[in-house]
């Protein structure tokens, strides 16, 4: 059984050529016009998807032959080719960055490549280089290119006449700080934090030319995934999960696998709330808890619910920023608590790429990308395993499951499961 719908993947020479932002820009144009537009991300991000999300109006989901594994992105790609009219993949670094890359997603499953080029010191040269990129493996289709940060229109001329004839002319976006979107230590602001966010994407979404008549990519065909059954392991169980400025990096998918597998989900703030939610588990996952670690601090009365939540054996998952703030002090600054140890956060990063993780159940996936440091006496109950990178300890004190990773659960629903039971 297949299923078509029009489909293009956004890519570039490297990091930092306008990807997220010229995709926002085509994503919001496309929906402008009424179109259901589904994006995805390439790579295991959580800020990207955040701008991605505010563009397109649609939660985006992540897209990574590593992590996610090629199954959950034939399933993925399937679901949103029979729910949309358009569907925009926002690639990873440059188009062959990365074992598996973006190129690998492509060519999988024949979606077209489109490419961000920053042409801002660039002229004819621009042609040859969208023509080798995207000639490199002859099998990727062009859908296209955008020039991004261009002086004028007459340099968007010379751009545009240096491409040759089997690359179509997508556009141009002009310099222009208006459109910058800021960045930290982890990647660019969460989408919140602009407050005008929605108003730059709509300024560099009117720059493309003719956005109201922005043509669609090429139709893309795809096929229907082998089914999933379920087991309802947590069936009749509550999950509670931290979800605010601190603690936000979530990925759809997972939120989705819990509620497949039976639980029901409610979200609370560690920041913001004081009463903790009724549930039969808690999941704190990562974020930026250490430019809040004031609030979180001086809020005793969520430090003391969660404490008797852990007294009572409650199951706990804190990944990443979640397990730094569970921790005695971050920063100097005191923690909640629960996990013996201190953690800090340094300039350089500390971990990153994709890991695996082999517990009793089946290996799950997951990704770390972090500046933290975690010194604790706990002892290492598991390791992750990764193909370069520094493997990731995870540790288990009492109820409680605590780790710099982030866990992809729809790569092992079985093992996602036990986080969340006695």
């Amino acid at each position: 059984m297949q299923t078509s719908c029009p489909a293009v993947l956004i890519s570039a020479t490297s990091s930092g050529q306008g990807k997220t932002l010229c995709s926002a820009a085509l994503a919001c144009a496309w929906r402008n016009r009424g179109l259901r537009v589904q994006v995805f991300k390439c790579g295991p991000d959580f800020l990207d998807p955040m701008i991605l999300e505010v563009a397109s109006g649609r939660a985006v989901y992540n897209l990574d032959l590593g992590m996610c594994g090629e199954q959950d992105a034939e399933r993925l790609l399937y679901k949103a080719a029979q729910e949309s009219d358009v569907i925009l993949l926002e690639g990873v670094m440059g188009l062959f960055d990365g074992q598996p890359s973006s190129a690998d997603i492509a060519l999988r499953f024949g979606i077209p490549v489109a490419l961000i080029i920053d042409a801002s010191a660039m002229a004819q040269t621009f042609g040859a280089l969208a023509a080798g990129l995207l000639g490199y493996n002859p099998a990727i289709k062009p859908a296209g290119v955008i020039a991004n940060q261009i002086g004028s229109s007459g340099h968007a001329d010379f751009l545009r006449s240096s491409l040759p004839a089997n690359i179509p002319w997508l556009g141009a976006l002009p310099k222009d700080n208006s459109y910058s979107i800021p960045e930290r230590h982890l990647g660019l602001h969460r989408a919140s934090e602009t407050h005008d966010l929605d108003a730059r994407i709509e300024a560099a979404a009117k720059m493309l030319p003719a956005s109201s008549t922005l043509p669609l990519p090429p139709t893309v065909t795809f096929n229907a995934p082998a089914p999933r059954d379920l087991p309802p392991l947590l069936t009749s169980k509550t999950i509670a999960i931290a979800r605010d400025e601190a603690f936000c990096f979530i990925y759809p998918a997972n939120l989705d696998c819990l509620r497949e597998l039976g639980a029901a989900l409610t979200f609370f703030s560690p920041l913001q709330d004081t009463i903790l939610p009724e549930a039969d588990a808690y999941w704190l996952p990562g974020g930026y808890p250490e430019l809040h670690m004031q609030e979180i601090s001086a809020n005793v009365a969520m430090k003391q619910q969660i404490s008797q939540a852990f007294a009572q054996d409650k199951p706990i998952l804190a990944e990443c920023g979640g397990m730094m703030a569970l921790c005695e002090s971050v920063n100097g600054i005191a923690g909640f608590g629960l996990l013996p140890g201190i953690s800090r956060v340094e300039s350089g990063l500390q971990g990153i790429g994709t890991q695996h993780v082999q517990f009793d159940n089946g290996k799950i996936s997951a990704h770390t990308f972090h500046h933290g440091v975690f010194e604790t006496l706990l002892q290492v109950t598991h390791t992750s395993s990764a193909a370069f990178g520094k493997p990731e300890p995870v540790y288990r004190h009492g109820s409680l499951h605590a780790s710099f990773l982030h866990f992809y659960f729809p790569s092992n629903p079985h093992a996602a499961a036990r986080f969340f039971l006695p």
